[in-house]
């Protein structure tokens, strides 16, 4: 085994992901009202999105899928419609933080994983813009320069659970699945990349199953155990 993919929200970033999506369209919404988007229409839109970008078929990237259906929506300059996004990632996004719980173990898992010699990739589901990615590894108290790859609508063209989103990385990064390690807390987004032949450990703190899998037979445990489990892997020679 040479590369770790972790995912972020509730397996790096500890949270509760139905706070979290409330806090965040709360703040969004505030922000289209402000603007004059309407903050139902652009709720109502980045839901949308969400959705087309679940279902791309790797026909373009999650990026232009999104803008496809902005642009259909409200028109204007791409450009101009980006500033204001990323003003508001620097900013008002912070406010969202305050429903996530960061805990130290996620940099630990990092450290000692680099000091083994393994790749690391974030494999966050890509249906954010890499600045609002970058804000909440922050967040986490995670370093961009420890992953080779960080997944995020502009470099993916598939989302999490469709199982191309996984194999779109394995292309990438020129590996196989058996050489991978995935480390998430959703049973039907992270770790149904078993099925591709990769390992898994399911993060059981923050835990989503929302079809209700028996994952008993799964390598799993809280954060801690994570970390126990991580440095019992072998230095990579």
């Amino acid at each position: 085994m040479k590369t770790v993919l972790f995912d972020l929200d509730g397996t790096l970033l500890p949270m509760d992901q139905e706070v979290f999506v409330k806090r965040y369209l709360q703040e969004l919404g505030a922000k289209g009202a402000q603007l004059g988007y309407g903050a139902q229409e652009l709720v109502q839109l980045v839901l949308k999105s969400f959705e087309i970008m679940v279902a791309n078929d790797g026909t373009m990237t999650n990026e232009e899928r999104f803008w496809e259906l902005f642009l259909a929506t409200y028109g204007g300059e791409r450009k101009k419609h980006t500033e204001v996004f990323e003003k508001f990632y620097h900013n008002e996004f912070a406010r969202v933080a305050a429903g996530t719980s960061p805990t130290p173990l996620a940099n630990q898992a990092i450290q000692v994983l680099k000091e083994k010699g393994y790749q690391l990739i974030l494999a966050t589901n890509p249906v954010f813009p890499r600045v609002a990615t970058l804000e909440r590894m922050r967040w986490a108290g995670l370093d961009p320069e420890d992953f080779s790859l960080i997944t995020t609508y502009e470099n993916s063209s598939f989302a999490k659970p469709n199982l191309d989103y996984y194999r779109e990385i394995l292309t990438k990064i020129e590996a196989k699945p058996g050489e991978c390690l995935m480390v998430g807390n959703d049973v039907q987004e992270d770790i149904s990349v078993a099925q591709l032949g990769m390992n898994v450990f399911l993060v059981t703190d923050d835990l989503i199953n929302s079809t209700g899998e028996d994952y008993s037979q799964l390598p799993q445990g809280n954060r801690q155990d994570m970390l126990y489990y991580l440095e019992q892997l072998p230095t990579r020679g």
